[in-house]
């Protein structure tokens, strides 16, 4: 598979954009049928999915739900939606596989919410892959680069 920087900075910016813009169900799309979405607990990137419990955990179908849910005004949490502002710099293409292609970048992602201002940074790792002429993410891990959630407390976004 060959898949230049470009290419792949321009999904990542194009995934940002999407999340800013509460285009869930977008969002969503830019996964593959078995792709998935990954936060593992604070200070352990690489905790085992079957003995650690992670922030998030979707495969895509439940990837799916979280964005409808988010979207509903029953989601209190999130109803009016937060401000968000997703900022990914340091991009770089880690391995190339014949079907896929590993990148990590940093990322900040800014949430505003009733006057509060909160900061999630850290390292987006993801397993592109091509389906059906598209590029898609197989899979995303977001590597919070925190102490803990506090002040935040929670992850009510998607980062």
């Amino acid at each position: 598979m060959m898949v230049t920087r470009q290419v792949i900075e321009d999904l990542l910016y194009h995934e940002a954009e999407l999340l800013d813009e509460w285009k869930l169900i977008e969002w969503a799309a830019l996964f593959s049928a078995d792709g998935s979405y990954l936060i593992p607990p604070i200070g352990n990137p690489d905790a085992d999915t079957n003995k650690s419990l992670y922030l998030v955990h979707d495969d895509r179908a439940r990837l799916e739900q979280r964005a409808l849910r988010l979207l509903k005004k029953e989601a209190h949490v999130e109803y009016p939606h937060s401000t968000t502002l997703h900022n990914i710099s340091n991009v770089r293409i880690i391995h190339t596989e014949e079907n896929a292609v590993t990148v990590k970048c940093n990322f900040a992602t800014y949430r505003t919410k009733r006057e509060m201002l909160d900061c999630y940074v850290g390292v987006n790792e993801y397993k592109l892959a091509e389906e059906n002429g598209e590029l898609k993410i197989l899979e995303k891990k977001v590597i919070l680069k925190l102490d803990s959630l506090r002040p935040h407390g929670k992850v009510s976004i998607i980062l």
